[in-house]
């Protein structure tokens, strides 16, 4: 268990590096929010649907559909697990800070810290279960995280039907079922396209970070809150519900790394597009990403422990 976690401990901390040196650019005011949102938007809208096909670029055999019919049946009922926990916290909180802490708790930086650990940590072959995941994380925010954040009327079919993970879903789907393969320089260019995530995304946390007030963010009792909830009642929740089940342990440890990645940035996001105070929202994000760096190693090596990967 000991040897897990230093291993992780050393890949969590590769990772958090290259957010120091988008800390540090933001710093230094060479990355600033324009450049940030073009490479928010590079990440999301280019990155992440490439991730998705290259991750099913495979043989779509019975055993491995068998497969991504467990893990999507899983990864859903552990998002419902999350919005039902949530329905009782905050209750006191001003509705903006209510809202954006609920938001916090279910959805993690899947796209972001999630996927990438997964892939450092459990290797290629368990990224399929990363593009699973961003595939619900795409279709919940846009429907249930709208309807948080923004209330009922908010809620688009086009942002439902057009949003990152859809596409990027659809465009593997056909590509998997079929039996296509990309001809190889398209397969490349996608490749790499998809091997942008970890390093690009790691340096616009960093650099969202040193915009951030963090000594306002280690003053309010309910961001720690917030962050315990994410980061250690969620990941332990999750691997203590999923033990008994016999999961495949590539699925079994995906799931738990990724319910363990700190606050989305898209909870920022989502306050700024529907009007809300930012503040809170950006603070929960900086705490628990720097939280993260004792939790994440912990349940990643707790994950391999238990499943025996």
């Amino acid at each position: 268990m000991l040897q897990h976690v230093i291993t992780v401990a050393g890949q969590v901390g590769t990772l958090f590096l290259m957010m120091g040196v988008g800390f540090v650019l933001g710093k230094l005011g060479k990355l600033t929010g324009r450049g940030l949102s073009q490479m928010s938007f590079l990440l999301l809208y280019i990155v992440s649907p490439c991730i998705i096909i290259e991750c099913f670029q495979v043989e779509a055999t019975p055993a491995l559909l068998r497969e991504l019919g467990t893990g999507a049946l899983v990864t859903f009922a552990c998002y419902g697990v999350y919005i039902l926990l949530t329905l009782p916290l905050f209750r006191r909180q001003a509705r903006d800070d209510r809202d954006a802490l609920r938001f916090s708790v279910v959805y993690g930086n899947i796209g972001f810290m999630g996927v990438p650990l997964v892939q450092s940590i459990l290797g290629a072959d368990a990224m399929i279960y990363g593009a699973l995941s961003l595939v619900a994380f795409n279709l919940l925010s846009w429907t249930h995280g709208v309807a948080v954040m923004g209330g009922r009327r908010a809620l688009s079919p086009r942002k439902i039907v057009l949003n990152p993970g859809v596409i990027g879903l659809a465009a593997a789907l056909v590509l998997f079922l079929f039996h296509i393969t990309l001809p190889s320089p398209v397969g490349n260019a996608v490749s790499f396209l998809a091997d942008l995530n970890s390093p690009l995304a790691m340096v616009v946390i960093g650099a969202q970070m040193a915009s951030a007030n963090l000594g306002q963010a280690f003053r309010r009792p309910v961001l720690y809150a917030a962050s315990a909830v994410r980061l250690a009642v969620v990941p332990a929740l999750t691997a203590v519900c999923l033990l008994p089940l016999g999961l495949n342990p590539a699925l079994y440890c995906a799931s738990v790394i990724l319910s363990a990645a700190p606050v989305a940035g898209t909870t920022s996001m989502f306050a700024q597009q529907f009007g809300r105070d930012t503040k809170t929202a950006a603070q929960v994000i900086t705490l628990s990403t720097l939280l993260s760096i004792l939790t994440l190693p912990v349940f990643a090596a707790l994950a391999k422990s238990l499943s025996g990967f």
